[in-house]
C-alpha cells in the first residue's frame, strides 16, 4: 500500500486526456499533473531541449513525493524515456507509447493498414513503428507528422472549421492514399479532436494511447505494491502558464467540480 500521488506530465494540455481514464479505472489513486503550457509545443524542439525541460518537471514532481511517473506525452516518451528511467532509478516510470504499441500488435492483423499520426519529433524517432513491429512484425504501418494540431489545440481551436480544414489538409491523402482502416493517435493532444477525425473518416478504427496506458499503470502499481488505500489528498493540476485554454480544458473534464489548480514556473 502506498498513498502517495502519481505524477503525470505532458508538454501542455494533451496529457489531460488520460486523466478521466485514470480517475475512472483507478479511483483510489490521486494525481499530481504538470502541463508545460508556457513552453509548448515540444514536437518541433531539439531532443536536448526536450530532455532538459522534462528533467526540470520530473525533479519538481519528485520533490512533491510522487510514487510513480506517467509520461503522458508521446514526444517525451519517444525522445528521452530511456534516459529518464536511468536518471530516476527509484521511480517507476510508464511511457505512453509501449502500451499502445502492444494494443496495435495484439488487435491488428496483416490485413490491416495502420496509420500513426504525431508530432514531427515523435514520427521522426520511429518509436511507434519500431515498438509495434517488435510485437508483431507482420503489420503494415504508415506514419505522418501533423505539426499544426498541437498549437491549434493549445489555443482552444478544436471543434470548428479551422480544425476541420487542418485535419483534411494532413489526413485526406494520408488516409485515402494508403487505404487506412486503423489510426493511432500518437499524441495525447489528439483525442481532443477525435470527434472531428471520426466525422471526416467514419470507417477508421481509432486507437487512443491515453486510454491504453491504464493497464500498464495498474500493473506497475501492483508489481511495486503501490496501490493506494484511502488517500488523504486531492488531485492537483499544475501548469507553467495558467492560460485561459488550460483552465477551459480543466472545466471541460471536471465541469463544476472543485479542482485544485496551481502555477509552477522554471
Amino acid at each position: 500500500m502506498d498513498n502517495r500521488p502519481i505524477g503525470i506530465l505532458d508538454s501542455g494540455v494533451g496529457g489531460l486526456t488520460a486523466v478521466p481514464h485514470l480517475i475512472k479505472e483507478l479511483p483510489n489513486e490521486r494525481l499530481i499533473f504538470f502541463g508545460d503550457t508556457a513552453r509548448t509545443p515540444y514536437g518541433s524542439k531539439a531532443k536536448t531541449t526536450i530532455t532538459n525541460f522534462t528533467k526540470q518537471i520530473v525533479d519538481f514532481l519528485v520533490h512533491e513525493n510522487v510514487k510513480m511517473l506517467i509520461i503522458a506525452c508521446n514526444t517525451i516518451t519517444a525522445t528521452c524515456l530511456d534516459e529518464l528511467v536511468q536518471c530516476y532509478k527509484d521511480l517507476p516510470i510508464v511511457g505512453i507509447i509501449e502500451p499502445a504499441a502492444q494494443k496495435v500488435a495484439a488487435s491488428c492483423t496483416a490485413q490491416n493498414r495502420i496509420g500513426i499520426i504525431g508530432t514531427k519529433v515523435t514520427i521522426n524517432q520511429k518509436t511507434y513503428i519500431t515498438s509495434i513491429l517488435h510485437y508483431n512484425p507482420n503489420l503494415t504501418l504508415f506514419d505522418m507528422p501533423c505539426p499544426i494540431f498541437v498549437p491549434l489545440i493549445e489555443e482552444g481551436i478544436i471543434d470548428n472549421e479551422i480544425m476541420e480544414l487542418s485535419v483534411r489538409y494532413y489526413l485526406d491523402d494520408f488516409v485515402k492514399g494508403n487505404n487506412l482502416d486503423t489510426l493511432v493517435l500518437g499524441c495525447t493532444h489528439y483525442p481532443w479532436i477525435r470527434k472531428t477525425i471520426e466525422k471526416l473518416y467514419p470507417h477508421l478504427r481509432i486507437i487512443d494511447p491515453s486510454f491504453e496506458i491504464i493497464n500498464s499503470v495498474q500493473s506497475k502499481l501492483i508489481k511495486h505494491n503501490m496501490l493506494s488505500h484511502e488517500p488523504k489528498f486531492e488531485n492537483i493540476f499544475y501548469a507553467s502558464d495558467l492560460s485561459e485554454n488550460f483552465m477551459n480544458m480543466i472545466t471541460s473534464i471536471f465541469g463544476e467540480d472543485d479542482v485544485k489548480v496551481d502555477f509552477k514556473s522554471f
